[in-house]
């Protein structure tokens, strides 16, 4: 079982995302509150994954991902916005945000992304990528971390893309026929060349790279 909270200064979306996680299979909301109680929250029920608001009057979201990154046992925080409310991602990006989700993520959607982040994953919401990895980088991200692309061996590459897609170490390992541990040892070697601390960082880096474009079709001969 999936143990989710959910922290959001607006009731209608903690009402909105309990009642859809609640319906979903091997997922239980521990709890859904505003900012000023996440932590203590957090401590008394253990959550796995917090889906936090980026963006609270009570409570800056950055001070509470924070907070929980300093816990015991630090659950996975993907933070909930906006697209006209990303100032904060970048600096939620460094403070080791493991995922960025919409506010209006297709109800469909949400139980698989929390599964996702559950089991290791990285989520970003489509629309909100491209603001993302610039504001990362225009903040002051690494830059030269696009650099480290170069670097990667192709084995390394290719985890990276999967990265990129969601898949967490034990998916990566069954779609490229390898040990769980042998993806570990290369999402290690990614993030040291890359020069990034989580997996949400070295994706922003493969984005600004260009890595993750498809490839052009060939000029008709």
């Amino acid at each position: 079982m999936i143990r989710v909270l959910v922290v959001d200064d607006e009731a209608l979306i903690r009402t909105g995302f309990r009642c859809i996680l609640d319906a979903a299979d091997e997922i239980e909301v521990v709890g859904a509150v505003p900012g000023g109680e996440a932590v203590q929250v957090a401590q008394e029920t253990h959550p796995d994954v917090v889906l936090l608001d980026i963006r609270m009057p009570d409570v800056d979201g950055l001070t509470v991902l924070a907070d929980l990154s300093r816990l015991r046992q630090p659950p996975v925080v993907a933070m909930l916005t906006t697209f006209d409310m990303d100032e904060y991602v970048a600096t939620a990006l460094r403070c080791g945000a493991a995922g960025f989700l919409l506010k209006d993520t297709d109800p469909e959607e949400l139980p698989f992304l929390v599964r996702a982040l559950a089991d290791g994953g990285t989520v970003l919401a489509p629309k909100v990528t491209r603001t993302v990895v610039d504001g990362y980088l225009e903040a002051g991200g690494q830059t030269s971390a696009t650099h480290g692309v170069d670097r990667l061996t192709d084995r390394e590459r290719a985890v990276l893309v999967l990265i990129a897609q969601g898949l967490s170490n034990a998916h990566i390992a069954a779609r490229m026929h390898l040990s769980t541990g042998t993806v570990k040892d290369h999402v290690s070697a990614i993030l040291t060349k890359l020069e990034v601390s989580s997996r949400v960082q070295a994706v922003v880096v493969a984005e600004r790279a260009g890595l993750l474009k498809p490839p052009r079709d060939p000029e008709p001969g």
